[in-house]
């Protein structure tokens, strides 16, 4: 395998922070080498806003990446994420040819149950098989080879705006990067911080980012539910903004250092210093003032994301519980709140399964990105683009064959 052959970079463009992450594969294994990040001035909500300040956002950030990795980044997997993204399930049959199920017959019911209508403004990004039915007999994960006459397919559907994909493949493209795929956020960062236990069992994946929070629900190791709220830790920012009578800066600062999501775990005495805005004065503000703005936005957000999958009457499926990721979540006393809001255990999901500088990544605001790598590496092993199927943007899925040929 040649040496531009065996990197993998994964781009994470978020409303706070762009971050990149580049792995070299080194026996079956990801080896992160370099990371950069930048300050994120042109994205809201995960939506290109201003296409000169997020390229020169995206060239710091793969810039510091190259300098640490010692390498040319040419080629990116790019996560795309806010409340634009929708997931659904779909149901595909088709007749078994020859009387035995062949990965052509996959294909076709897979193309079957991704055949839905869809507005002109949105595009399919993955098709995330569920289960299988030869016949009669449900509850199959690998149909290949299975005799039968009929074949279904169960599958969970994610779509996304095509704009803001375009928009974030024409921003790499100025950098003189080749956006090779696009993947929608929270499946990326699934694929970082859970554990097949976990998918097994049942868990959800709340990730808390700046603009946006994403959740992705697993029950029986496939993809039940997927959804995005409109709602994130910039919502808490402004709040401290507005409530401490400072800076949107200053504010995230505060968030950042000394902020608390349950306030009575704050001591009394404990306190702050708030810089003041337009010249005026800096205070000293008593810390639990600062917990007591974060604690009911953060409840509000995990309240909405608990009510959203039980909407879809999977809360009594996750027996693994909730894993927080995300920037957001590194609040102190997240966990704690999220374990009251859903009634179940909670942890906070750092990346996994990667070697090289795992203490660079280990964080939840690089869950996104080393999930983009963990990916490749798992297509690579498996030899098939089924996993997460995914179509190139514009239905260009005989590309998916060729990148994946050309790209391994």
């Amino acid at each position: 395998m040649a040496a531009s052959q065996r990197l993998v970079v994964g781009l994470d463009p978020g409303t706070y922070q762009i971050c990149v992450v580049v792995a070299e594969i080194v026996d079956d294994r990801a080896e992160i080498i370099g990371i950069g990040s930048a300050a994120s001035s042109g994205i809201r909500k995960g939506a290109v806003v201003n296409i000169d300040e997020t390229v020169e956002s995206i060239r710091r950030a793969v810039d510091e990446a190259e300098l640490m990795a010692g390498c040319e980044i040419s080629r990116v997997m790019v996560a795309v994420d806010g409340s634009h993204l929708r997931g659904f399930n779909s149901h595909g049959i088709v007749a078994v040819k020859n009387r035995e199920v062949s990965p052509g017959d996959v294909e076709r019911v897979l193309d079957a149950a991704r055949a839905v209508r869809l507005p002109t403004d949105r595009e399919v990004l993955h098709v995330l098989p569920q289960e299988f039915i030869v016949d009669d007999q449900d509850g199959i994960r690998e149909p290949v080879g299975m005799a039968g006459v009929r074949l279904e397919a169960r599958v969970h559907i994610v779509t996304g705006s095509v704009t803001s994909a375009q928009n974030l493949m024409k921003c790499c493209a100025r950098v003189g990067l080749q956006a090779t795929h696009v993947f929608a956020g929270c499946l990326a960062a699934a694929e970082g911080v859970l554990t097949p236990e976990e998918r097994e069992l049942g868990v959800a994946l709340v990730d808390i980012g700046a603009g946006a929070t994403d959740v992705i629900v697993y029950q029986g190791g496939s993809v039940r539910h997927t959804a995005a709220l409109a709602l994130g830790g910039d919502h808490v920012t402004k709040d401290i903004a507005a409530g401490l009578r400072t800076s949107f800066a200053e504010a995230e600062k505060l968030k950042q250092k000394h902020g608390c999501a349950v306030k009575a775990a704050v001591p009394r005495e404990e306190t702050i210093e708030v810089r003041g805005v337009g010249g005026r004065p800096a205070c000293m503000v008593p810390r639990r003032v600062l917990g007591k703005i974060i604690e009911p936005r953060l409840d509000e957000i995990m309240t909405l994301v608990a009510e959203e999958i039980a909407r879809v009457g999977c809360e009594d499926g996750l027996a693994s519980g909730v894993v927080l990721t995300g920037g957001s979540s590194i609040i102190e006393g997240a966990a704690a709140l999220a374990e009251r809001v859903f009634g179940a255990p909670v942890r906070i999901g750092n990346p996994i399964q990667v070697g090289g500088l795992v203490d660079a990544v280990n964080s939840p605001m690089y869950s996104t990105a080393v999930g983009l790598v963990l990916y490749a590496l798992k297509v690579r092993q498996s030899g098939a683009g089924r996993l997460m199927k995914v179509w190139r943007w514009g239905g260009m899925r005989d590309r998916v064959a060729e990148w994946l040929r050309d790209f391994f």
